[in-house]
């Protein structure tokens, strides 16, 4: 079911970004954060990564002239460096599968991106708001034998 929440999750990301205007915490984020969004200790450490991501560009961009595409390249470099970091030193919470851990190796600067051009609540609100109704949809898509586990 990974493939089908990841893509719900896209999808509903596309719609709300049309309708609101609001980035989701990136297109792909959603659907990240719908596949584990039963386990809140990596969401809040993806959240954290992200954060502390955004923190460094923030101090580095006081040195170095980073718009456009040097901001995202470096805050996406950022949230796979803290990432790392995490995985390096809390092992058992973070994923071993060579699919999830490289998602979560981008995710968190993705989200940074969108925190950095968007309100911070408002982009965390919109992303949890996408993240649960593609986790509602792919729950409701198991139940109905649709698609199975």
């Amino acid at each position: 079911m990974i493939f089908e929440t990841l893509l719900i999750g896209l999808v509903l990301a596309v719609i709300y970004v049309e309708i609101l205007d609001i980035y989701p915490g990136g297109i792909i984020v959603p659907g990240y954060i719908a596949l584990y969004i039963t386990k809140p200790l990596l969401v809040g450490i993806t959240i954290l990564c992200a954060l502390l991501s955004l923190l460094t560009y923030r101090v580095l961009k006081k040195y170095f002239i980073l718009f456009g595409k040097r901001r995202f390249v470096l805050l996406v470099l950022l949230g796979v460096f803290w990432s790392q970091i995490f995985a390096l030193f809390l092992p058992r919470i973070i994923p071993s599968q060579a699919g999830a851990a490289a998602i979560g190796w981008l995710i968190p600067g993705l989200l940074a991106n969108n925190l950095e051009r968007q309100k911070f609540w408002l982009t965390l609100a919109a992303m949890f708001t996408v993240a649960a109704a593609a986790y509602f949809i792919v729950e409701l898509l198991i139940f109905s034998g649709l698609a199975g586990r």
